[in-house]
């Protein structure tokens, strides 16, 4: 697991400038996606601390920013954690793996991670979510997005560099469960065709996921 994570670091590390160049106004052509930030940030409304995890160069970040949420971003990659901050001086980003948080549990209000799992297999997503469930607050609120599918495809050119990457695609129904295994309630997903031209061509999800006041016993 360890050497799959320094692979996906690497890859980001590599083309952290074009990725940033090309990723960081994307919004303005996707208004589902403004839409659900939107929504996120009336629904969390002043609390804190809000993290963006897999934040990359930091458009999902600036975008909450912007709406008033006191937000900061975590990314695995330095050198795409250096473009964040060039951007965004004004925003705190940090390195950490999602595997591994490094936060205390009950301690974070809100957590956004677009297409943040796209590279991680299923088990590294059952662990993803679990220690994302145990670093939110009862209460806290966890939207992400992936990408719906089966099929795994591999890149071996992004950006205009050469790559060696998989990128994941997860049926709804295999999230929904480890959400819920996690200990994750009142789960929404929200499904939308891609837009073409803008975004690799794959349907999109949405989701909204709450950790419970009151937590089951195992």
């Amino acid at each position: 697991m360890e050497s799959k994570l320094h692979h996906i670091e690497r890859m980001y590390d590599t083309v952290a400038k074009e990725y940033s160049e090309t990723f960081c106004g994307e919004y303005e052509k996707k208004p589902k996606d403004q839409e659900i930030l939107h929504r996120f940030s009336i629904e969390i409304g002043d609390k804190k601390p809000v993290w963006d995890f897999g934040c990359g160069p930091g458009q999902t970040t600036k975008y909450l920013k912007n709406l008033g949420i006191e937000i900061s971003g975590l990314d695995l990659s330095e050198e795409i954690l250096e473009q964040a901050r060039a951007i965004n001086p004004d925003i705190h980003f940090r390195k950490g793996n999602i595997l591994e948080l490094e936060f205390g549990n009950d301690s974070i209000a809100g957590i956004v991670a677009f297409y943040t799992i796209v590279h991680f297999t299923k088990e590294q997503v059952r662990v993803a979510f679990g220690e994302i469930f145990r670093v939110l607050k009862p209460s806290g609120i966890f939207l992400f997005t992936y990408h719906i599918g089966e099929e795994t495809i591999h890149v071996e050119e992004f950006l205009g560099k050469k790559v060696d990457i998989e990128l994941m695609l997860f049926k709804t129904d295999f999230i929904r469960r480890c959400l819920k295994k996690s200990g994750f309630e009142l789960i929404e997903v929200i499904n939308r065709e891609p837009y073409p031209g803008v975004e690799f061509e794959t349907r999109r999800a949405y989701v909204f996921a709450i950790k419970p006041v009151v937590q089951k016993l195992p």
